[in-house]
This record gives C-alpha cells, structure tokens and sequence, in this order.
C-alpha cells in the first residue's frame, strides 16, 4: 500500500523563542499529538497550562479516529481558557476501523461541528483575537492542504514528481486514506480552500496582525531538512507562499513535518510544534509534547 516517511535529521534552530508570556497570559502551541499511541496519550494527560488564561492553538493530527479527536480536544478545551483548532491530513482520513465513514468535506464538518459542541475555534469561525502580551493580533486557524507544487527537481508537473517519489520508495498514506470528495482529487480540494482562506484573511482589518496556524507549511522553506525531499510533495502548496507577508503575519505556527524547530523566512517566524511518533520524540533532547511559545518572538541576538 504504500507508506508515510516523515522526520529528518535533528535541527539546530536558526533563532530562538523568546517567552513573551512568563508573568502573565500565554499563547502556545502543539500540533501532531497522534493519540493513537498510549505514550502520546500519556503525554496529553499531562497537558497543563501555566495560568487561567493561556490559550492553545492545536495544530492539526490529533488523531485518525474520530471519536480520539473529541476526547482530546474536550480534554484540552476544559484546561485552557480559549483552545484552536485546524485539521491535520490525519483527521482527515478514512481508517477502514473508525465507525464514522464520513469522508473528505464531510468529515471536516463533522470535525467542525464537535469543535463548536466543545467551545473549540475552527477554520470555519470567526478568528478570535489575542489581547495577551504582544497583541491585539488576529489568531486565524487556515485549512489550506497541498497541492503537489513541492516537486522534486527535474518534476514538470504532479504525475512526474508523484511517479519520482513511488520509485524512491515514499508515498503518503493520504494516497489511500484521504478522500477529497466530492472534489476529484485533494489538490483540487486545495484549490477550493485556497480560494475560501484568501477571501477570509482579506477580511482581517488592515490595521492589525495575524498569527497564521495552519497544519502544512506555508512555505516550502521547512521542508528542506527532510530525510526523504520526496515526501515534501505531501506538505503544502506554492500558492501561500506570499500570504505571511500579504496578510501580515507576526508568526505562522504548523505541524506535519515531525521536525519540531523554528525557521525565521523573510522576516517572520515559522514554529514547528509537533510531538510526532514515540520512536521520534525519544530521540530528542526536553519535554515531549511540551507547548511552544509561538508569539511574541524575536530573532536571534535581537534582544539583550
């Protein structure tokens, strides 16, 4: 069938989070939680803000299974004061065993509908704005997929880049298991979602900032640490590679990579978030699963 390459090697980060948020309110971020494995779910448990009004911004791959997103999302709804969410290809999956079969945009809505039960922000509501320590900035939670433009060099078009990375032997599991219905295919889906994202971000006041979170990259910087540059074709599109500047990103937060880091890409932060698999978190130095400290940031040096 196939299989999912992710990871790469241990990074060193270009600049440094600087915890903006010490003596008061906290804006912090975790995305691939994959609950699926107990000691990932050991881990949630053990998710805590620092004050009563921290908020947490999710980062999409909570989990395949419906049924683990809802437990997770209440369990963190119920301990930070405001808890956003954006979906990972992960939730977007069918798995043969999730009893609920809903697939492509009715999975998300479904998704949608369960995070607004649990008092969840979404891609589908109105952005919540940050009045903490560096704000007003606007919180804007992006489902923006992939639409194959990561190509591999030499790759004129989708089929030539799809068919380099089967004969590297890396082919994402979205192949079998994400289904754009009833768009005909997932980068057409991202076509559409491009579109609906744009018209909303364009709606932000101009006078203010944003925080973009999203699941995939939102430019294809982050991707160049890959162990297998083929699997890049899987993590974002070309088409947003303007958006932190075009709508005036302070920060943008995501996930999917497993390469948790912080990459500073024409003036702006991009923070990877994620926890990952166990036999990657293993691997690294701290606290697995650990919130970061996404906004205020500044470059490295920037400040005494």
């Amino acid at each position: 069938m196939g299989y999912e390459v992710r990871g790469g090697p241990a990074a060193t980060e270009e600049s440094r989070a600087v915890d903006g948020a010490r003596n008061g309110p906290r804006l912090v971020a975790v995305s691939d939680l994959h609950v699926r494995y107990a000691e990932n779910r050991d881990i949630v448990e053990g998710l805590h803000p620092e004050s009563d009004e921290d908020w947490l911004l999710v980062a999409g791959d909570v989990g395949e299974y419906v049924a683990d997103v809802r437990r997770t999302l209440e369990l963190l709804a119920g301990r930070f004061a405001k808890v956003v969410w954006t979906p990972g290809n992960h939730e977007l999956w069918t798995p043969p065993g999730d009893p609920v079969q809903l697939r492509g945009e009715q999975r998300y809505e479904h998704l949608v509908r369960i995070c607004r039960e649990l008092g969840v922000v979404t891609p589908e509501d109105p952005f919540p704005i940050w009045e903490g320590p560096g704000g007003p900035v606007v919180i804007a939670p992006l489902f923006v997929l992939y639409d194959y433009s990561f190509r591999p060099a030499g790759a004129r078009s989708k089929e030539e880049a799809l068919a380099i990375a089967e004969q590297a032997g890396v082919v994402c599991t979205d192949e079998f298991l994400l289904h754009p219905d009833p768009h005909p295919s997932r980068d057409a889906w991202c076509r559409a979602r491009l579109r609906i994202t744009a018209a909303r971000l364009s709606e932000v006041p101009p006078e203010l900032p944003t925080v973009l979170v999203n699941h995939f990259p939102l430019v294809r910087e982050p991707t160049r640490v890959l162990w297998h540059p083929e699997f890049a074709l899987w993590c974002g599109t070309e088409a947003t590679a303007d958006w932190p500047r075009r709508f005036r990103a302070s920060a943008v937060v995501h996930g999917h990579l497993h390469i948790p880091r912080l990459v500073w890409w024409e003036g702006v932060p991009h923070q990877e978030v994620s926890l990952g698999y166990p036999r990657e978190w293993r691997r690294r130095a701290g606290t697995p699963g650990r919130p970061v400290d996404v906004f205020p940031l500044v470059p490295d040096g920037a400040r005494a």
